[in-house]
């Protein structure tokens, strides 16, 4: 007798077929899972920084060095080469306005002095005996003027006296004419002494006029002379501080050579150095901050130099009015300054950190509300400062962020935060 065998569901060929399909589905499955950018990487918290994205008041600024400097540095130039004879006073000496400062010596212009002056004695002798000479001249020409008019005036007395007599007849022809012909010749040499005299009165004057010209030039050229020797004593030009003095006896310096200087002191004002990159948004009015024994100051720029040098340019801030100059400040002290480049405004605001330098802004690693991972996250930045970036886009107050660098995440799409 026959009987049924029940065929099994779950045989080993089945099961095995079963499990292959599988295997092969999670193959799959972990093929996919992998190569579409949503791979884990395991992080311990302890080597992350977590920002939080808060909203609060934003204002752009760059840190800047700057160095304090006198208001007002007066430079010490050899107006004259020389040789240093002698320093008066030494650096950081408070000098008064005219002070000596230091003595050159030049015997050049002490030997061009000298012949200055011997010229000028005799343009002077000179001019004194042109003048005497001329007065001489026109003293005898006037003596010859007034004898020509006693001359003339007596015969004049004769001509008139013959002119009667020879109407009376009682004189002959030959005395009248003789008369009349001598008054006539004194009246026109009278006429001819007055005419030279006019012309030896303007020549005397102009021979005059030109030796006081040059005799005054002269003169000129000996004061110039003289400055030239007396600005061989080197003297304050205003009142301050010598803060520099670059002679020492025995020195030769030539003319316009740089001696020191001299800094006022009525103020002082900070020399900042600016990244180039800046330059078209840095201009007088702009104001800075700077932390100084437990306080802090505010600068105004008040000057732009706009020449760039490797890359930098200055500009020159003086401190505002109200606040003052901090007390206990020294020339040549440096200061990390806070050079402002915008307003205050409210923004949306995400700490500063290294995960900018892989992402340059536009994404970043965001925490799960859970805490226990962080995904990348599409995001836009605008303006920053050194301590925040400006969210325009992608995130929410109250977001936490992955700060520091990504720099060991290669390019994996999920982190798994460890130790917490």
């Amino acid at each position: 007798m026959d009987r049924i065998i029940k065929k099994k569901k779950w045989n080993r060929k089945r099961v095995l077929t079963i499990l292959g399909l599988v295997s092969i589905a999670v193959l799959i499955f972990l093929s996919y899972y992998l190569t579409s950018g949503k791979s884990r990487l395991n992080v311990d918290m302890d080597r992350l920084t977590v920002g939080e994205v808060a909203n609060g008041v934003f204002r752009e600024y760059i840190p800047v060095n700057g160095i304090v400097l006198p208001l007002t540095t007066i430079y010490l130039d050899a107006v004259e080469g020389g040789r240093v004879e002698e320093r008066f006073v030494d650096d950081g000496t408070i000098m008064k306005k005219g002070q000596p400062i230091l003595r050159l010596s030049n015997t050049d212009l002490q030997l061009g002095l000298v012949t200055q002056q011997t010229n000028v004695y005799n343009l002077l002798t000179q001019m004194q005996i042109s003048k005497n000479a001329a007065q001489q001249n026109t003293v005898s020409k006037l003596n010859q003027l007034a004898d020509v008019e006693s001359q003339l005036k007596e015969a004049e007395r004769i001509y008139d006296l013959n002119k009667k007599l020879f109407a009376e007849k009682a004189i002959g022809s030959q005395e009248y004419k003789k008369s009349r012909n001598d008054y006539e010749y004194l009246l026109q040499k009278m006429k001819l002494s007055r005419q030279i005299l006019a012309q030896d009165s303007v020549s005397t004057l102009q021979q005059l006029d030109q030796a006081r010209r040059s005799y005054e030039g002269s003169q000129n050229a000996l004061s110039v002379m003289s400055q030239k020797v007396e600005d061989l004593i080197v003297r304050a030009p205003v009142e301050g501080q010598l803060t520099s003095l670059d002679a020492e006896v025995g020195q030769s310096k030539n003319k316009g050579e740089r001696l020191g200087q001299i800094d006022v002191l009525s103020g002082y004002k900070v020399r900042v150095d600016v990244d180039e990159h800046y330059i078209s948004r840095v201009f007088p009015g702009l104001t800075g901050e700077f932390d100084f024994s437990n306080r802090t100051y505010r600068l105004i720029i008040k000057k732009v130099y706009s020449q760039v040098i490797n890359g930098r340019f200055q500009v020159d801030m003086e401190f505002e009015k109200n606040a003052g100059v901090p007390e206990g400040i020294r020339r040549g002290q440096s200061l990390q300054i806070r050079l402002t480049l915008s307003d205050q405004s409210k923004a949306l605001l995400l700490p500063k950190g290294g995960f900018y330098q892989q992402t340059g802004g536009n994404w970043v690693f965001k925490v799960a509300a859970n805490g226990k991972t962080a995904y990348k996250v599409n995001v836009q930045l605008g303006r920053q400062n050194p301590d925040y970036y400006e969210v325009l886009e992608g995130l929410s107050p109250g977001d936490k962020v992955v700060t520091s660098s990504y720099e060991n995440f290669g390019d994996v799409g999920e982190l798994v935060l460890k130790g917490e």
